[in-house]
């Protein structure tokens, strides 16, 4: 790959590549009205056939309802109020990591769009904010969740605390119990937190019959989710990744990174970002995706996810349920089986069966790379980053981290004077029981075996 930007000097960029307030984008983008190979469709899992309007308003409020069935729309208008939350943590800052550049002795330039900038830690208030708006503008009073790591349930918890909303999380039962103070910022914003699976729901109770010791999964949390919300009546759910809809909100992280590039001239080559549902990375690659799609430029996309659980390098592309309990429609994804239940790592956010149905038809098409890395590895990377940009990132972004850094340390051997940019989704301050763990020295990998994925594998249910 040439150098695309050797008219660019580096050295006089800012340290930060910011747009103004008045530069923020208006609308979200679209990348499926660009995909010449849509995502296949939505099943219901009571019908098997593509899910209806009706079916799905069922679950999600009515307006995330049609943004997840439209495909042909490329740009939807971002609610003024939205527009007006966003100006508290946004535009989030594209910064050139040049102390990193410096200790890794690279002539790559890397670059990280810096998600961290809110109290939740992470990119997740920017679909949190848009599902609390819809619920609240449809008259309903609540909604449920899962949450891995927290950074979702504590996004959502603040959105629900801005419009007055009740929220209700089931929290990944290790994460629960690994990450005490994210639970309590969340009970701060007004939310209860149940950690999952647990025994207040039917799904919990089958989970836990068949899994006694599980630490939980987010298929686990979701199944419970989706219940209490269809059991209590003027709730609905919202999903913190996956989804379509939750794709078109985070592509603001996309349109925010394309347009400081574009104000300084400069052209990405690699762009890293971390790959659990899919919802950081998703929204991070749109624009320049739907450019690659539409035949005006070419980048390398990665897709980063752990090792432990690797649903894009080594699951199978086929449908399959959503949530562990098998009450949520079906998505063509790649999957690892939604029964797989996923060892307890300490990037939770990133412990989800199956992937988002956009990269999943992306990556099967060839348009972006993926790689599994080993948690001791990530943590190695994100305490460079530490040292050299100050920033403590999370687990889940830290991943992308590492194979940022592997990028920049090739270039240094080939000489190559690429630019990188990292998705860095959010920070890791409330993850110092997995920085101990892995600081004494005791922080483990794993790695599942074939036979162990087997196990999800051989259950993926018959879809012609």
């Amino acid at each position: 790959m040439s150098n695309r930007n050797s008219k660019v000097d580096f050295n006089k960029l800012p340290y930060k590549l910011q747009l103004s307030e008045n530069e923020l984008p208006k609308q979200w983008y679209n990348l499926r009205a660009d995909m010449k190979n849509k995502p296949a469709p939505l099943l219901s899992p009571a019908t098997m056939k593509p899910i209806t309007f009706e079916e799905l308003r069922q679950v999600f409020c009515d307006e995330c309802a049609r943004q997840e069935l439209d495909e042909v729309n490329a740009f939807f208008d971002i609610p003024q109020a939205i527009q007006d939350f966003y100006k508290m943590y946004r535009p989030a800052p594209l910064t050139h990591a040049v102390f990193l550049e410096k200790a890794l002795n690279t002539p790559a330039h890397i670059f990280y769009k810096f998600e961290g900038n809110n109290t939740s830690g992470s990119h997740k208030l920017n679909s949190a904010i848009a599902q609390a708006y819809y619920a609240k503008e449809q008259g309903l009073t609540g909604v449920t969740t899962e949450t891995g790591a927290g950074q979702w349930g504590t996004a959502l918890s603040m959105a629900c605390a801005f419009f007055g909303l009740v929220c209700k999380v089931f929290m990944v039962k290790c994460s629960y119990e690994q990450k005490p103070f994210r639970r309590e910022v969340m009970r701060t914003y007004g939310a209860s937190v149940v950690p999952s699976p647990s025994d207040t729901t039917e799904a919990g109770r089958k989970i836990l019959a068949d899994f006694p010791d599980a630490p939980g999964s987010l298929g686990c949390a979701i199944s419970e989710a989706v219940e209490c919300a269809a059991n209590t009546p003027g709730f609905r759910y919202a999903l913190g990744s996956v989804l379509s809809q939750v794709m078109l909100h985070q592509s603001i992280i996309g349109l925010e990174t394309a347009s400081a590039f574009e104000k300084y001239g400069i052209e990405p080559d690699i762009i890293v970002g971390c790959a659990g549902g899919g919802s950081n990375l998703g929204g991070l690659i749109a624009p320049f995706m739907g450019r690659k799609l539409r035949g005006e430029a070419d980048y390398h996309f990665i897709a980063v996810e752990p090792a432990s659980c690797p649903s894009l390098t080594r699951g199978k592309f086929a449908y399959d349920y959503c949530d562990t309990g098998r009450i949520c429609p079906l998505s063509k994804m790649y999957t690892l089986g939604c029964r797989f239940m996923p060892s307890s790592s300490h990037a939770g956010g990133l412990r989800y069966h199956g992937m988002s149905s956009i990269l999943s038809q992306l990556y099967d098409d060839g348009l972006m790379e993926a790689r599994s890395v080993k948690q001791t590895d990530v943590f190695a990377a994100a305490r460079e980053f530490a040292r050299t940009e100050g920033i403590l990132p999370a687990p889940e972004s830290s991943h992308a981290i590492r194979v940022a850094i592997d990028e920049a340390i090739k270039c240094r051997e080939t000489g190559e004077e690429k630019t990188i940019v990292i998705g860095l989704t959010g920070t890791g301050y409330f993850d110092m029981f997995s920085y101990q763990k892995f600081n004494d020295g005791v922080m483990q990998d794993y790695i599942p075996t074939d036979e162990d994925l087997m196990q999800g594998l051989s259950q993926l249910p018959e879809i012609g």
